[in-house]
């Protein structure tokens, strides 16, 4: 029976995922090997029970509001390359908004996964420029008596709020819920992970738009 797109892309995305993985694994493990230096046991498992519910959550969290905007395609690329929430998520829907598609339609899955994949290699070269360029001179304008040193502190805020107020403005009756629970979540709780607060909005956001839809407000 010949394989369909979907086949091939959940294919190849098991086995990029599962190669990762090993590689992930085996830095340390390599190491541990080598300098036969194992960690304690019973701290293993004190970090791990501390840690491990929160990540669990976040993974289903994260594979169930991220799966329908990115794709499959999207989504092995994101899992394996990191970094979704910050870029791969933004890239994806400002490409499918430039493209004028729309998610979980066939041409969504085109344009999210080569948007992913395109933010995944410009972002390798940019960090690879980056290290090479700027390693002499970043500790100068790093340090803190520099007078780069503020804007240095100021560079997720400025990168969400460039990408986030052109959707704020455009889509603002279904924005202005997330945001208030977002700042009420952040006020009663200031430490929550950002793996969390994201997603949590995101279905805040769509219950939001869904009731608003159902009343005639949108």
């Amino acid at each position: 029976m010949k394989k369909t797109y979907y086949d091939k892309v959940h294919l190849w995305g098991r086995i990029s995922s599962v190669t990762a993985l090993f590689v992930m694994l085996s830095v340390p493990l390599f190491i541990c090997l080598r300098y036969d230096a194992w960690p304690p046991i019973q701290g293993v498992i004190k970090g791990l029970a501390a840690v491990l519910p929160l990540y669990w959550a976040t993974a289903v969290i994260e594979v169930v509001c991220y799966a329908p905007m990115l794709g499959a395609g999207g989504m092995y690329l994101s899992f394996v390359t990191g970094n979704i929430s910050n870029l791969k998520l933004p890239c994806a829907l400002s490409a499918m908004e430039s493209s004028k598609v729309k998610p979980n339609t066939e041409e969504g899955e085109i344009i999210t996964t080569i948007a992913v994949a395109t933010s995944a290699i410009v972002t390798t070269i940019i960090i690879a420029a980056g290290v090479v360029l700027f390693t002499p001179i970043l500790p100068c304008i790093t340090e803190k008596d520099s007078v780069f040193a503020p804007a240095f502190q100021q560079v997720l805020p400025a990168l969400f709020g460039a990408i986030g107020a052109g959707y704020f403005v455009k889509h603002w009756k279904i924005s202005v819920l997330p945001i208030i629970i977002g700042i009420v979540i952040l006020l009663a709780a200031p430490s929550t992970a950002v793996g969390l607060l994201i997603p949590f909005t995101v279905v805040v956001s769509l219950a939001g738009a869904h009731i608003m839809y159902k009343k005639g407000i949108l």
